[in-house]
C-alpha cells in the first residue's frame, strides 16, 4: 500500500483516485472546487479544498511524507507548473504530473516531475493501433521499439502446439499468455495446443509483430 497525494479532480484524477482507491492505496485528493471534493469522498482517503500553487498550502501538507504526489491539473497548465515545481520544491519523493502538449511536457520535467502522463496523446496511439486492423484486440507499448499484443490464433496454428511451431525461432515473438473464455493461462508450455477462439499476448518488436499480423 502506498500514501498518494492526488492534486486536480477532473475527469482524470477522478478515474485516476478510483482504480488507485481499487487497488487499496491511501489516496489524499485535492481540488480547488469543493463539489468536485465531496464527490470524491466516497472513493478517497482523506479530500481537501485547496489550490497548488498556493506555496503555504503545498507546505502544510507534508508532500515528504507522500510516496507519490499526482499532479492530474488538464486545463491549467501555469497551474499544473506551479504544483509541479512547488511540490519538488517541498520534498516530494516522486511528482507525476499530467501534460496535453509535448511543449508542456518539456517545461514541467525541467521544473520537477520525475515523470510524465500524456494521456491523450496514449489513448490516440493505442486507439490508432487497435482499431486499425481486424486482428488486434488489445496493445500496450513498452517502449519505442518492443510492444504486446493481444490477437487471435491464427487459423492456420489451430491444432498444433507452440513447439510445433517454433514460435520464438521463427517469428521472433514470447507468448506470454492464452486466452480463452475470459480465462487466462500465463506462461503456456511448449506443449500447449492452439484451440479455436483462443486469443494470444505476444511480445516482440514491433517490427516483428507487424509481419506476423499481416501473414
Amino acid at each position: 500500500m502506498k500514501s498518494i497525494l492526488l492534486i486536480g479532480l477532473g475527469r482524470f484524477g477522478r478515474h485516476m483516485a478510483q482504480k488507485l482507491h481499487e487497488l487499496n492505496h491511501q489516496v489524499f485528493a485535492v481540488d480547488i472546487e469543493e463539489e468536485r471534493v465531496n464527490d470524491a469522498l466516497s472513493y478517497v482517503t482523506t479530500a481537501q479544498i485547496g489550490d497548488g500553487t498556493n506555496e503555504k498550502f503545498i507546505a502544510a501538507l507534508g508532500v515528504r511524507n507522500f510516496d507519490l504526489c499526482v499532479v492530474a491539473i488538464g486545463n491549467n497548465f501555469q497551474s499544473a507548473l506551479e504544483t509541479t515545481s512547488l511540490l519538488k520544491d517541498y520534498g516530494a519523493k516522486f511528482v507525476l504530473s499530467r501534460v496535453k502538449r509535448d511543449v508542456h511536457a518539456k517545461f514541467l520535467l525541467r521544473n520537477g516531475a520525475d515523470d510524465i502522463i500524456y494521456a491523450e496523446k496514449e489513448m490516440a496511439i493505442r486507439s490508432a493501433v487497435k482499431y486499425s486492423s481486424d486482428n488486434v484486440f488489445d496493445y500496450i507499448e513498452l517502449t519505442s521499439e518492443h510492444s504486446i499484443y493481444e490477437t487471435p490464433v491464427p487459423a492456420s496454428w489451430i491444432g498444433k502446439s507452440i513447439v510445433q511451431l517454433s514460435v520464438r525461432q521463427k517469428y521472433h515473438l514470447s507468448i506470454l499468455a492464452i486466452k480463452y473464455q475470459e480465462q487466462l493461462e500465463p506462461l503456456p508450455k511448449p506443449e500447449h495446443v492452439f484451440r479455436a477462439e483462443e486469443s494470444i499476448l505476444i511480445l516482440g518488436s514491433n517490427k516483428d509483430i507487424q509481419k506476423f499480423l499481416h501473414l
